[in-house]
């Protein structure tokens, strides 16, 4: 869609490195961006807009739509644009799906975050961050309500989930009861601020934490690697350091506090996990997923320019 767009209307969106920055191959050269915020000094970063409206999005949409009103216009529906999106949207869904529904264990993102869409509820405040865990989530997890999702946004911060948790959770107590919490980790994210678990237990907030593990940061090693690597020496020379211990107990945290801990490696445990976490709204749970050390993304066409962000 955005490769072919001749025209793009940016509402609030930023062209930073999530969304490649505006940039060919990823744009069209000569693609023009209107651009919507409310702050001014965000205007015209890294492209230059055709147009720019400055203010609240809420207000500048109405006044947009009032004048379209007046002068209706609709792209044809049969154009080759609109053929060749809908058979990319088709062969991205068919990816997923193929991933998702895979038997093999141990299990993928995809797999993992199937049972997860299945299972939780629609209208949940979703907490998210990690590498993989994050990127895909945005993918796999769909917002079906306004202002039910936080993540680390565009910086990458990790450490931040638990403590969005935390405050989504005392926001709900008193004004949704009803709204459960749900914080999505990697385990590697989980680490940077994993002992607030402990803050979550002492107050008894019913969030429920996911951790999505593969033993690393994007990819780890598996017990047998791992044990094979240490026979090379000292792990802190032989070891990569984005790989972590395998299979540690994450779980094991909450339980140490008072909430409830689960430990899966198969989709009939994740299943059960969740319907029991689900369930329970009286105290935390935390979900320890072990998936595949070497679990990713689906191939991305981009994938360069992901990697020059990253660095």
């Amino acid at each position: 869609a955005l490769q072919h767009a001749d025209v793009i209307i940016l509402l609030g969106a930023r062209l930073n490195w999530i969304l490649h920055f505006g940039l060919p191959p990823r744009f069209r050269q000569d693609v023009k961006v209107i651009q919507i915020d409310i702050c001014a000094e965000e205007l015209g970063n890294n492209v230059r807009p055709a147009a720019t409206l400055l203010g609240d999005i809420n207000a500048v949409t109405k006044q947009l739509l009032e004048e379209f009103s007046k002068r209706p216009w609709k792209y044809p529906s049969n154009s080759e644009w609109w053929k060749r999106l809908r058979e990319k949207i088709m062969n991205n869904e068919e990816r997923s799906k193929g991933l998702a529904l895979r038997k093999s264990l141990p299990m993928n993102y995809y797999t993992v975050f199937h049972h997860i869409r299945e299972l939780i509820p629609k209208d949940c405040i979703l907490v998210s961050e990690g590498a993989n865990t994050m990127d895909i989530g945005r993918t796999m997890l769909p917002n079906y309500y306004p202002r039910r999702r936080l993540d680390a946004g565009t910086f990458g911060t990790m450490g931040v989930g638990l403590g969005f948790a935390i405050a989504a959770a005392m926001v709900a107590k008193d004004q949704m009861p009803e709204k459960r919490v749900i914080c999505i980790e990697g385990d590697s994210a989980f680490g940077f601020s994993g002992m607030e678990v402990e803050t979550i237990c002492r107050y008894n907030l019913p969030i429920l934490i996911i951790v999505v593990n593969n033993n690393g940061i994007y990819t780890g090693l598996d017990a047998d690697s791992w044990t094979e690597m240490l026979k090379f020496g000292d792990p802190t020379t032989c070891v990569p350091p984005v790989s972590l211990l395998p299979n540690s107990h994450y779980e094991e945290i909450m339980s140490a506090f008072g909430g409830k801990g689960y430990f899966v490696k198969t989709p009939e445990e994740l299943q059960d996990a969740l319907k029991a976490s689900v369930t329970e709204k009286q105290t935390p749970s935390l979900i320890n997923v072990m998936i595949d050390p070497q679990s990713e993304r689906k191939k991305q066409v981009y994938l360069f320019l992901f990697l020059r962000a990253s660095c």
